[in-house]
């Protein structure tokens, strides 16, 4: 198998555990929100930015990092070295994450107030345990093999699913046979979801733990027939330190428009509005663990997909292979916007049905039904600026990202600001800067990749045939929902069901009509569907249902 088929492949294999932990995280945030509720997802929201900001700093960038730095040293066969730099990196984020546990627990009440502080003290621990699971992924990412840490994210987020729920139930009860009000039910709602998002990063660490130790005897005989001149601990920290802190900024800034909206919509919101705090907390939960969790579904498939191209494009750029690099991010992005474009597509025309699947609370529906719509573009600028992140620091651009995010979050937080204080948008001002926000990433990181790599991209078909096979697929979906919603409800009696039916008539439909599509206006090839993961599977189907 050639390397760029092999890169595909693992691409698939992780990109798959993306979208089956997407579905479950999806599966279970309904009940989750039906014990909860919207204020408790507020809590939980709240506090789970501010940790996700400290995990990011401290732990989360070691993945991509580890895996770049390592991958360099493995191209070149120095594998006592990568041993080294796994060691090392493994120090680097028990000191870092410890510091960055006792920063959130003890400085909770800097950012945070009333009911979100004890959620996100619970989150504390979490960010120690973070660290070496994230090292071990990226150590097998530098490696090509994306099993390992596929299978971990299933184990991840099957246990986080269930401890959530069951937590968040129990606590609820709990509080309930202590008689307290709803806002405390809320909180300790809150707490147990985040139980659940601790017990999954243990199991996860466990497994991958397990896996590094048996495959230690290979890597040790690797690393006895190695003859290269050991680095120092010395060099190493400091490879590390220059490597990881470019990843760090970038990913903090590209993540920090997340807290900062929640901080200034907040205190504008309660502050110069006047609004009650418990509806500000239950307005931002509706916007955040609704419509976001739900268009972050398919954006997943895009951090897949930036997580498997990194050592791949570091390789090939490291071995002056240029063509290759070009060749492969050209390939990314079709994949990659074959299936954002449908989804962000089918997102909109569907906003109230696939909330209705997933969410009972019926008085924020349409809400949460038109901040979806909203947010469905941003699938598709999410996904190109994950993967061109990705591949700008798989370059070596590793600054370019950092100015880039600086440069679109001062845009977004002065219009957000203008927003809230001078209209009545709401939780709408919130989605419209996020657009706005990766829009600009978009756009900068594309020019930035122009300047380093000569891409050849045919615009044509990478954005306008899956564009109009998108549109045409999003109105046969409406139309179909709507049609079979009115005919079953002759035959079910119970409006979920009958909303579940209509839902699957439509994906169906949309599926079906958006791969006619995608074929007859040539925007795909065979000779192209080939080259991608499960080419000849896809081939295959569609030759049988006589589409190809």
């Amino acid at each position: 198998m050639s390397k760029k088929k092999s890169m595909l492949v693992q691409g698939g294999i992780l990109a798959s555990a993306g979208l089956i932990c997407s579905v479950i995280g999806l599966l279970y945030r309904g009940p989750l929100t039906g014990i909860i509720g919207d204020e408790g997802n507020g809590y939980y929201s709240s506090a789970y930015n501010i940790y996700n900001i400290v995990l990011l700093i401290s732990s989360y960038s070691i993945p991509s990092a580890m895996s770049k730095i390592i991958s360099q040293k493995l191209a070149v066969h120095e594998y006592r070295n990568a041993q080294r730099i796994f060691h090392c990196a493994l120090l680097y984020v028990c000191v870092m994450g410890g510091l960055g546990s006792l920063f959130v627990f003890f400085g909770a009440p800097l950012f945070l107030d009333g009911y979100s502080i004890p959620v996100v003290r619970v989150f504390a621990p979490i960010i120690f345990i973070f660290g070496p699971l994230g090292v071990l992924r990226g150590y097998f990412q530098a490696h090509r093999t994306m099993i390992p840490t596929s299978v971990s994210q299933l184990a991840e987020q099957i246990l986080n699913a269930v401890v959530s729920v069951g937590g968040a139930y129990f606590l609820v009860r709990f509080a309930l046979s202590k008689g307290y009000d709803e806002s405390t039910r809320a909180m300790y709602g809150a707490i147990g979801s985040a139980l659940g998002t601790g017990s999954g990063v243990v199991i996860a660490l466990l497994f991958m733990f397990l896996v590094y130790n048996i495959n230690r005897d290979f890597i040790k005989r690797k690393v006895i027939h190695d003859h290269h001149e050991d680095m120092t601990y010395k060099e190493i920290f400091l490879m590390i330190i220059m490597f990881v802190t470019p990843f760090i900024f970038s990913t903090f800034i590209y993540q920090l428009s997340t807290s900062l909206n929640q901080t200034l919509f907040s205190k504008i919101m309660t502050g110069t509005k006047g609004l009650p705090h418990n509806e500000v907390i239950t307005r931002f939960g509706v916007y955040s663990s609704k419509a976001v969790v739900i268009t972050n579904f398919p954006i997943r498939i895009a951090s897949a997909a930036a997580a498997t191209i990194m050592p791949s494009i570091s390789t090939y750029y490291a071995q002056k292979n240029y063509d290759g690099t070009a060749e492969l991010v050209a390939k990314v992005n079709r994949i990659v916007m074959m299936i954002a474009i449908p989804s962000a597509a089918g997102l909109f025309a569907l906003s109230e049905p696939i909330l209705m699947l997933l969410f009972p609370q019926k008085s924020t529906l349409h809400e949460a039904g038109v901040l979806m719509q909203f947010l469905a573009i941003t699938v598709v600028f999410y996904s190109l600026s994950t993967v061109s992140n990705a591949i700008l620091q798989g370059i070596g651009r590793v600054n370019i990202p950092v100015i880039n995010a600086a440069i679109a979050l001062a845009v977004q937080t002065v219009v957000l600001v203008l927003l809230l204080l001078y209209t009545d948008l709401g939780n709408k001002s919130l989605a419209i800067v996020t657009i706005i926000y990766s829009l600009m990433m978009c756009i900068l990181n594309g020019f930035a990749i122009g300047r380093s790599l000569d891409v050849h991209q045919n615009y044509k078909k990478l954005y306008l045939l899956p564009g109009i096979s998108a549109v045409v697929m999003g109105g046969v979906a409406f139309g179909v929902y709507e049609l079979f919603e009115f005919l079953i409800r002759f035959i079910l009696k119970s409006d979920y069901f009958v909303n579940l039916a209509a839902v699957l008539f439509a994906i169906f439909a949309a599926v079906l009509v958006y791969a006619v599509m995608m074929v007859k206006t040539k925007a795909v090839t065979e000779n192209e569907l080939v080259s991608f993961p499960k080419g000849t599977s896809m081939i295959r189907l569609l030759k049988k249902v006589h589409i190809m």
